[in-house]
């Protein structure tokens, strides 16, 4: 009996026990072929057959097969039959490897496709990682483009600022020449204006003396017999009813006052505690100055803080600011309460009940503020009022007016910030010709 042979044809593709075809190898063997088919796949088996069998007992086979005489014919039935299922056997489990293999060929592919997929994946990732460091790389250089672009710009910017500082150094000096050449040229004005107003003065009373004998003798009365008052409203209740200069004195005071009283207006009894007619004083004076009073009672002057404030908190006084203009226009404002703090106070001023043509609002910002002078800064503003636009006043924050300010003449008061103003009647540029404060008792 020859041992079994398998021929398996598969995917056009011969494996045989012996090497060559399946039909060869049949040939050889002498014996009946067992085909199977499976898809594109075919697989031949070789079935055993007696040859040359020794007519001797049975024997057992190596795979434990029982050899029976070769006459036992129906014994070889058997063993076929035997040799037949177990050939189905092997076939059954040759097919579960090829189904295996058919999957695995399966999940081989389909880990291809998606490995393909995934290099293409990676391919393309790549190129944008490409794109990006050339866009990155165009960035960058823009940018360096645009830093030295910027250093540039910003050395032309320092170069004009040092030229700017440089410039505004050499316009500093040559406004604090000016202010120097200006301060000169005040002085000059002022001992000019001075002398002039002098001669004025001296034609004035000689002229006086010649039209109105029996006022100049009234005045020369109150000079020399050196009468003294309160204030001019008592000097006009004892019978002196002429305008012009008196001695005034007020208690806690040992100092006696030379003031102007006019006897005329609404009635008279008025003491003037200041007057600017035609600019010759100088009223960009100290703190000390403004407290005992300055200037010529016949013709511009300042009476004096110390003495108003003294004056105003005996009893209730009124004030009358009277202003003119350039044009010939006159206006006036009416003050119903009217009284100054003491020194300690800063001489702060407090009105009350405004009348009157000069406008329906307050050109001295209420409620009351302090004095201040070119050496004593007591307003409400970083800047210093009396210094910027001369003269002591209450500025509050430079506010709406300023009747000692400096005296422009006619064709040059307009536009002069720092001129006498008087704003809610003819604006904050607009220098008046002339103004009058005067005072008098409420009960008057």
């Amino acid at each position: 009996m020859r041992p079994a042979v398998c021929f398996l044809l598969g995917c056009g593709a011969l494996l045989a026990a012996g090497g060559g075809s399946p039909g060869e190898g049949a040939e050889a063997a002498g014996g009946r072929q067992y085909r199977v088919q499976h898809g594109a796949c075919s697989y031949t088996f070789l079935l055993p057959e007696a040859d040359g069998c020794r007519p001797a007992a049975a024997a057992r086979a190596p795979d434990g097969v029982q050899r029976d005489a070769p006459a036992d014919h129906d014994g070889s039935v058997r063993r076929l039959r035997l040799l037949e299922s177990v050939m189905e056997n092997n076939t059954q489990w040759l097919m579960k490897v090829l189904n295996q293999t058919t999957r695995l060929e399966l999940q081989l592919l389909e880990h291809s496709l998606s490995t393909n997929k995934l290099e293409r994946q990676i391919s393309d990732q790549t190129n944008e990682i490409t794109k990006l460091q050339e866009k990155n790389s165009f960035l960058e250089k823009r940018v360096l483009e645009m830093e030295d672009k910027h250093t540039l710009q910003l050395k032309s910017i320092k170069d004009e600022k040092d030229q700017l500082q440089v410039l505004v150094a050499r316009q500093n000096s040559i406004i604090e020449e000016l202010e120097k050449q200006l301060v000169t040229a005040t002085v000059n004005n002022s001992v000019l204006q001075k002398q002039q107003h002098d001669l004025m003065e001296t034609v004035h009373n000689l002229l006086t003396m010649i039209s109105t004998p029996n006022s100049a003798k009234n005045t020369f009365i109150a000079k020399e017999e050196q009468i003294s008052f309160k204030d001019c409203a008592e000097a006009f209740k004892s019978g002196l009813t002429t305008s012009g200069i008196y001695t005034l004195t007020v208690p806690n005071i040992s100092q006696e006052k030379k003031a102007y009283c006019d006897m005329e207006t609404g009635g008279g009894g008025w003491t003037i505690i200041q007057r600017r007619e035609d600019g010759s004083v100088d009223f960009h004076r100290t703190w000390k100055e403004y407290k005992m009073g300055f200037g010529d009672p016949a013709g511009e002057y300042w009476l004096g803080n110390e003495f108003v404030s003294q004056l105003t908190n005996q009893k209730r006084y009124v004030l009358k600011i009277h202003l003119k203009d350039w044009e010939g226009n006159e206006a006036y404002s009416l003050y119903d309460h009217f009284s100054l703090a003491s020194e300690e106070q800063k001489y702060r001023i407090y009105l009350k009940g405004l009348t009157g043509t000069a406008g329906k609002i307050s050109s001295i910002s209420q409620p009351g503020n302090d004095f201040s002078t070119k050496d004593a800064d007591n307003d409400k503003c970083i800047c210093k009022c009396s210094q910027m636009l001369t003269g002591g006043w209450w500025f509050d924050a430079c506010g709406p007016s300023n009747l000692n300010g400096m005296y422009y003449p006619l064709r040059q008061n307009n536009n002069k910030f720092n001129g006498i103003k008087w704003y809610y009647w003819k604006g904050s540029g607009y220098s008046l010709k002339a103004t009058t404060m005067m005072i008098r008792p409420a009960d008057f």
